[in-house]
């Protein structure tokens, strides 16, 4: 029953150790185990107002980064819109030019046609003229077979020719 009961002369000593274990730990113990702990927990609230910080600053440039997509989005639409519009521009500026180069040929290949035209008039004239002049001189010939009617018709022409 030793065990359970303690026994003054043990509990007067070890309140004796306790004190001198106490004042030891308070004087060379407590002062470095407090200063350690206050610079973890100085420690541990700057790293987490640092990743307070860091979260905000991430929230800042997702939003500025939305932004920056939500402007690039824009800008892509009007490039597109304004692509759109030269390209349209350019097929108009070339069905126009490709108008005006068909009205061109058009244009010259009407001329062409008037100008063989009036070439194969010349020239049917020319011949039409020539064979006139061959018919009217087969005939003249055959009705002035005689050298009488011949003089007659000279004698004829000469006087037309004086009166003009």
């Amino acid at each position: 029953m030793e065990l359970v009961t303690p026994n003054v002369g043990t509990i007067f000593w070890m309140i004796i150790v306790f004190g001198i274990v106490a004042f030891v730990l308070k004087r060379f113990a407590w002062k470095p185990i407090l200063n350690a702990l206050t610079e973890r927990e100085q420690s541990i609230e700057s790293a987490l107002s640092a990743a307070q910080q860091a979260r905000r600053e991430m929230e800042s440039l997702k939003a500025g980064n939305e932004e920056l997509l939500a402007k690039a989005q824009k800008e892509r639409e009007a490039i597109m819109r304004e692509a759109l519009k030269l390209k349209e521009n350019i097929l108009s500026e070339a069905k126009v030019k490709a108008d005006r180069a068909l009205q061109f040929s058009v244009e010259n290949a009407k001329k062409q046609i008037e100008n063989e035209k009036a070439k194969a008039i010349e020239e049917m004239k020319k011949q039409m003229a020539e064979l006139s002049f061959l018919i009217a001189e087969k005939i003249l010939r055959k009705e002035m077979s005689d050298s009488k009617s011949h003089n007659e018709l000279v004698k004829q022409l000469i006087e037309e020719i004086k009166l003009n």
